[in-house]
């Protein structure tokens, strides 16, 4: 279960938010909401840890996660907006290098496995730099099928999705959902998720 009380974001002289509370049980997904400059990827960082909250707190399965350190990072996988795909490397090897630095090593067959799933069939072995952005940002998303982690933070997912995409990756989320894992993301675009799994959070 995560959970933030109070929490205030201050960046130089603005607060961006301030009494910032939610409880996320497991099978569900917060999706967070508001306009450019309103904080929801300075929210996103402070549940990675990554950032401290001016005020309030964040607690993992009921303890602070500043004190549980890397055994919440190990129930952690965190999705930034820039993604980390390396033009140089195939797709299959961006896949499983980011595995693998995450701690997950994958044989070939499940990172080609997961970049199916995503729909990039025949295009395992293009180097990156000759992807479409839509097609990048889906080899970075094969971390949801190849890391293990019970909390996904995932920072504007659908950017540069086309319609089947965004179908395929609800499809990932939706079953990780009904596995007991949790996911927190934000979106300017809908995520058709199964009914009753969304809880919207509000930055104004």
């Amino acid at each position: 279960m995560l959970e933030a009380s109070n929490l205030e974001c201050v960046r130089g002289e603005k607060r961006l938010f301030r009494d910032v509370s939610f409880r996320l049980e497991p099978g569900a997904c917060l999706m967070v909401q508001g306009a450019n400059g309103s904080g929801k990827t300075s929210l996103l960082r402070m549940l990675c840890g990554l950032s401290q909250p001016a005020h309030g707190e964040i607690r993992w399965n009921g303890a602070p996660i500043r004190k549980l350190a890397e055994d919440y990072r190990g129930e952690l996988l965190y999705c930034g907006h820039a993604g980390a795909v390396k033009d140089d490397l195939t797709a299959l090897e961006n896949a499983r290098i980011g595995a693998t630095l995450a701690g997950a090593p994958v044989d070939e067959e499940a990172a080609r496995a997961a970049l199916r799933q995503l729909g990039l069939k025949g295009r395992e072995d293009l180097p990156a730099r000759v992807l479409s952005a839509g097609q990048k940002r889906r080899v970075a998303l094969t971390r949801l099928l190849l890391e293990k982690r019970k909390l996904w933070v995932l920072d504007e997912p659908l950017t540069a999705l086309d319609k089947a995409a965004v179908a395929k990756l609800s499809g990932v989320i939706d079953a990780h959902l009904a596995a007991g894992g949790m996911a927190v993301l934000t979106s300017h675009q809908e995520l058709p998720l199964a009914a009753g799994r969304i809880e919207q959070l509000r930055l104004d």
